[in-house]
């Protein structure tokens, strides 16, 4: 993944050349629609029931496109929602594609040189996802094992460091997020490692969640938060400012119990993710610090 980061980065001036210079609400005023990011299997945080895209991010979202409409006085603005991928999510942005990316992407510092992030609105552990039966329950259990993970992500990147750290060798894969879990099943990989969240929202879905589990350890923690273009003042300051107002009133935490504590489509499974300890200092502190 770093190096197609680095590549695009490079090829940013003529990216934008050929993408997006009008004001994010001007645009929206002018179309009279705002593009919307989502994910197709992001549970919980954006995903698809049929023909309508739910989840955590995507209520925050629907109060970001409610603050524009007070913004632009536009009630009846379209809302256009897109599907993107862990690969196609960056450009999708550079080049106008969509206006909001509401899925969960973390924030990075390399991201922060081509995208704008809004306040952190999640903090993700890195687990991984084994076998029951593997006979693996901690991280150095891992050594000379296949450990796949989602192409387009940080967390190769993630793993890589923590793996050289700690002088353990393992063998690297990366796939599609479904593909990745399924080759855990398959026992083509060890062990699948990613966001402990989408891990969770994965195993809920899955008829086979008793032949899975998640290691107790994290790699390490992500901040996640909604992207935008960059230098675009007046849009991400009405996004910090509709998100902070949500943290101050309790609304975050509100919508994170009806994602995260309580059942959840299309199965009515609890995923039972209490808000961390660092989640609740960044609602009480807003920022969008990347790693």
């Amino acid at each position: 993944m770093l190096p197609f980061l680095l590549a695009l980065l490079a090829a940013l001036p003529t990216v934008q050349a050929q993408g997006v210079n009008t004001p994010t609400l001007d645009r929206i005023r002018q179309h009279g629609a705002i593009y919307v990011g989502h994910r197709e299997t992001g549970i919980p945080f954006s995903y698809m029931i049929g023909d309508d895209v739910v989840g955590y991010s995507m209520d925050l979202c629907d109060r970001i496109v409610d603050a524009i409409r007070t913004k632009n006085a536009a009630p009846t603005l379209k809302v256009v929602r897109v599907p993107v991928t862990s690969s196609s999510r960056m450009l999708m942005l550079l080049t106008g594609a969509i206006d909001l990316e509401c899925g969960a992407t973390t924030n990075t510092r390399i991201r922060q040189q081509m995208v704008a992030f809004g306040f952190t609105t999640f903090v993700s552990g890195v687990k991984a996802m084994v076998r029951a039966d593997a006979g693996i329950d901690r991280i150095a259990d891992l050594a000379g094992k296949v450990v796949v993970t989602t192409v387009g992500t940080t967390t190769d990147r993630l793993v890589n460091s923590v793996m050289t750290v700690r002088g353990i060798a393992i063998r690297a894969k990366s796939a599609p997020t479904q593909e990745a879990f399924s080759m855990v099943l398959s026992r083509q990989a060890d062990a699948f490692v990613m966001d402990d969240a989408i891990l969770s929202g994965l195993l809920a879905s899955s008829p086979d969640r008793p032949k899975l589990k998640l290691l107790e350890e994290n790699f390490g923690f992500e901040p996640y938060g909604i992207a935008l273009r960059k230098d675009d003042p007046d849009f991400k300051k009405l996004i910090d400012d509709t998100l902070a107002g949500m943290m101050r009133s309790g609304e975050m935490e509100r919508i994170y119990n009806k994602w995260f504590m309580s059942p959840i489509p299309p199965k009515n499974v609890n995923l039972q993710i209490p808000m961390s300890g660092l989640l609740k200092e960044a609602f009480r502190n807003p920022n969008d610090t990347g790693i």
